[in-house]
């Protein structure tokens, strides 16, 4: 019997990639964990009553990443503990993709890069159907932490690095998870190029803020807020992902007051520390 467990962490949208094929992310610590334990038979078991999205998504990463061989002479049990709330935009899909394809490298494809590793968890996305794009940038975002800016259409990272250690992120998740069409984004496919031109060149906050306003007036959200979140000493705001979860980014001083923004809102809000770590995995 080999039991191998992966961790990581949730991330919040900088530009959003559905528009072009590029995207923007940032690593929170809301944290994830995948226990995959290998014992000799057949079959795919899940510990733990996952919602139907996400078997069908484990059993797409567990097919893309082990080797048909192994698949027959193992059984193996998948273990999921996650704290980000899925379903708004916060990357649950993707954390859970990539831990469930780190897991199985460890123990099949000891000799695996990040980069098959993460190509696994998107392909299985993409062949679940639970991400239209894949959703590259969030992969990323959720293994490596930090600032991590893509091309989602060739799998390239074209910019990454460290995020300061002195701000977190403030997040509205509603009650609601009403959002709008998103096929319509690629109507604004121009000014989410911008939002992506910034984001390259390290202008994250504005990327942050142009995106918000562009993905707000389309998926339904209202925009105000995200002026009210500026106001309140926020460095960036916008919707996460598809949202409808809205994101602002402060330093830790004026969190407070940044919250404040949200208190009338019907929702439950989190902070959560922005984080730079990047994946781990380890046998049990």
């Amino acid at each position: 019997m080999v039991q191998v467990r992966a961790e990581m962490h949730g991330a919040i949208s900088i530009v959003n990639a559905i528009a072009t094929g590029r995207g923007a992310t940032l690593g929170i610590s809301i944290p994830i964990q995948a226990v995959v334990e290998a014992v000799p038979g057949r079959g795919i078991v899940f510990e733990n009553k996952e919602s139907n999205l996400s078997a069908r998504l484990i059993r797409a990463v567990i097919e893309q990443s082990v080797p048909r061989s192994d698949l027959e002479r193992n059984k193996l049990r998948i273990s999921i503990r996650t704290q980000i709330p899925s379903g708004y935009g916060l990357k649950s899909s993707s954390a859970i993709s990539s831990a469930v394809s780190l897991a199985c490298a460890k123990i099949f494809k000891p000799r695996a890069s990040d980069m098959d590793i993460l190509r696994d968890g998107v392909h299985a996305s993409i062949k679940a159907k639970v991400s239209i794009t894949g959703a590259f940038d969030d992969a990323c975002g959720c293994y490596f932490g930090g600032f991590v800016v893509t091309d989602n259409t060739n799998m390239k990272i074209t910019r990454a690095e460290k995020a300061p250690d002195d701000i977190s992120a403030i997040i509205f998740v509603p009650r609601s998870r009403k959002r709008g069409n998103v096929k319509k984004l690629k109507i604004l496919h121009n000014v989410f190029a911008q939002a992506w031109g910034l984001a390259n060149s390290s202008d994250y906050w504005n990327a942050m803020i142009l995106n918000g306003l562009a993905a707000s007036s389309i998926l339904g959200s209202d925009p105000r807020i995200l002026t009210d979140l500026m106001e309140s000493g926020a460095l960036g705001a916008s919707l996460s992902g598809n949202g409808p979860a809205v994101a602002a980014v402060a330093k830790n001083e004026k969190v407070a007051l940044v919250k404040k923004v949200f208190a009338q809102l019907d929702g439950t809000t989190l902070v959560s520390q922005i984080t730079n770590q990047r994946a781990k995995v380890h046998e049990l």
